[in-house]
């Protein structure tokens, strides 16, 4: 079996990838929900065989049955359940079972154990910091090689997108759910505080002025949850490589470079408006976070492009929301941000047969009928540009206009290895350490170059780590 020679490295590299990082895209620490399966038919049963080889002969080919592993829970799950009874309905020849098998670090475990035998899935979604140790472990086959042999166009997706997946000039695997991080803020609170509503801070130094002026009596008007996806973020918006070599797309990653001045520059000025009392510090979950904006306690945030639903519900009128692009230093030119969420791997231990349908699912979510329906069931992004001809996006994007602010974000972004996002083994516990670093700065414990030097080593030793188990 494919795959299988690899199962001593995969073993030992179970410590740096069963960090838990709840939600996709967020650090919501979003509930689990039940595992789900949705057969759609194409049962196989035994016919009589009186008449012997014609009864045979008439009988329907059992279709290929496929197993897909994914960590989408609650609403998401619902979407995915409903494209698969929508697909199996109109294709009989194949059927699919979607696997609800917990969060992405849970799912992973899972994948890790099945290694050796046949109770693996066909398809597995895995986020996005799972791309490096998904192509070192050998068990995919890359989406890379249907699109050659199928002569697939992927100048129907977005670029900005499919150049995270893509490595080594591959496409590994399909993006599926996909993010961007934005700023919140509340229109009115603008108003309020003299600040036009219509011209949200673009820099780091028009968010800290807008924070002071939107705080009241000591209380802070802002908050940014302390999750290690967002300093990711902050270093692509100034175009600064997260780990050395090229953002580890050059050639494999051997050095963080957390402590550069992108780094420095970024936590020193969070910690400035938290002693300002500009901002809050409530903690490591976007749910808080978003809870507190919602709420009206703070005018500021940022979280997720896919909880913008979820955002502008929960205000409920109570005020208007307004959204602009992260934040950047002023001295930074250019730059953008990573895309986030998960994308779909072809496990490549299940027969050819089984693969090539696999492909023609896969081929069948990317449509644009599928990825209009996916983006405003859930919020995440479309992948084919086509799905925003649909008039089912178009009237989603008319009831929630602050979405536009997601895509106009995503096409500004520039094309460099830092936007591209880095590549790394290790990034699960990467994400632990950078927060933990976060957490003693604001805190104080720590000046903010100290805790970053402190965890840019750390995650260098751990990147040397599973570079020589790789190797091995």
């Amino acid at each position: 079996m494919k795959g299988f020679r690899f199962k001593k490295s995969l073993l030992l590299l179970t410590t740096a990838l069963t960090v838990a990082l709840a939600g996709c895209g967020s650090n919501s620490g979003s509930g689990n929900a039940g595992a789900s399966s949705n057969n759609g038919g194409g049962n196989n049963g035994t016919a009589s065989n009186n008449s012997g080889t014609a009864a045979a002969a008439t009988a329907a080919p059992a279709p290929v049955k496929l197993t897909w592993w994914h960590s989408m829970s609650g609403t998401n799950e619902k979407a995915i359940n409903e494209i698969v009874s929508d697909f199996n309905a109109s294709h009989q020849d194949i059927q699919v079972e979607a696997v609800f098998q917990g969060s992405y670090d849970e799912s992973l475990n899972k994948l890790k154990a099945s290694i050796g035998s046949n109770s693996g899935p066909d398809l597995m979604q895995v986020y996005e910091i799972g791309s490096k140790f998904m192509i070192d472990s050998k068990l995919i086959t890359p989406v890379q090689q249907f699109i050659d042999a199928d002569n697939y166009d992927l100048s129907q997706l977005e670029p900005n997108i499919t150049r995270y997946y893509t490595i080594d000039g591959k496409l590994n695997a399909m993006p599926f759910n996909t993010s961007n991080p934005i700023l919140y803020y509340n229109k009115d609170a603008f108003k309020a505080a003299g600040l036009d509503p219509e011209n949200p801070p673009k820099t780091y130094e028009d968010f800290e002025k807008a924070a002071k002026a939107l705080a009241k009596n000591g209380k802070p008007a802002a908050s940014i949850a302390i999750y290690g996806w967002f300093m990711e973020q902050f270093f692509a918006n100034q175009n600064a490589d997260y780990v050395n070599n090229g953002n580890g797309r050059e050639s494999t990653a051997t050095e963080s470079l957390l402590n550069s001045d992108a780094g420095v520059k970024t936590l020193e000025w969070w910690k400035r408006m938290l002693d300002e009392k500009a901002v809050s510090n409530l903690g490591r979950k976007t749910d808080d976070t978003d809870a507190a904006f919602a709420a009206g306690q703070i005018a500021m945030t940022l979280d997720s492009t896919a909880s913008l639903r979820n955002i502008v519900q929960s205000v409920g009128g109570k005020f208007e929301v307004g959204t602009g692009f992260l934040p950047r230093p002023a001295d930074a030119k250019e730059g953008g941000v990573v895309v986030g969420g998960a994308s779909l791997y072809i496990m490549n231990n299940k027969p050819e047969e089984e693969q090539k349908a696999t492909w023609e699912f896969i081929k069948y979510l990317a449509t644009p009928e599928v990825q209009a329906k996916w983006s405003v069931n859930t919020g995440y992004f479309p992948i084919t540009k086509a799905a925003y001809d649909q008039q089912v996006l178009k009237d989603n994007m008319a009831k929630y206009p602050q979405f536009q602010t997601a895509v106009d974000q995503l096409h500004a972004s520039t094309e460099s290895t830092a936007t591209s996002g880095a590549v790394m083994g290790v990034f699960p516990e990467a994400r632990q350490i950078v927060e933990g670093a976060i957490e003693a700065a604001l805190n104080g414990q720590k000046e903010p170059k100290a805790a970053l030097d402190e965890a840019a080593k750390q995650i260098t030793d751990k990147i040397a780590q599973y570079n020589k188990t790789v190797q091995n």
